[in-house]
């Protein structure tokens, strides 16, 4: 929060409780916001998917997805080209903290990337 964003009143001290609500109004509807950007995919039907630590299948296996997941994507990266149900692609998608899953078994509905590149 910046401080033009905060109105202060004068008077018997209701000043601060009015600045600490409008700031707590505004770290709500960062947050929401935030989480209303992320959006969860469908994993190609009938598949247990490999969930690896980076974008290569020469990278651990962290764990196994159920067949019928639904997964976020936080953002996305190139890596080890992969075939799937959903094409061929070099893009791999950050499903959660050091967890990747190669976008070809995500139905995206794009050929190129729907979410941020990693960085």
């Amino acid at each position: 929060m910046s401080v033009d964003q905060v109105e202060e009143i004068a008077g018997d001290g209701e000043g601060e409780q009015t600045a600490k609500a409008s700031a707590e109004a505004t770290t709500t509807a960062t947050a929401a916001t935030a989480t209303a950007a992320v959006r969860y995919y469908s994993v190609a039907p009938g598949v247990r998917l490999n969930v690896r630590s980076g974008p290569s299948t020469s990278y651990r296996i962290v764990r196994v997805l159920s067949e019928g997941a639904s997964v976020p994507i936080f953002c996305q990266t190139p890596g080890q080209t992969i075939s799937g149900p959903y094409g061929t692609t070099n893009i791999w998608d950050n499903i959660d903290d050091g967890e990747y899953i190669s976008d070809a078994y995500v139905h995206t509905g794009s050929d190129g990337y729907v979410a941020p590149r990693c960085g």
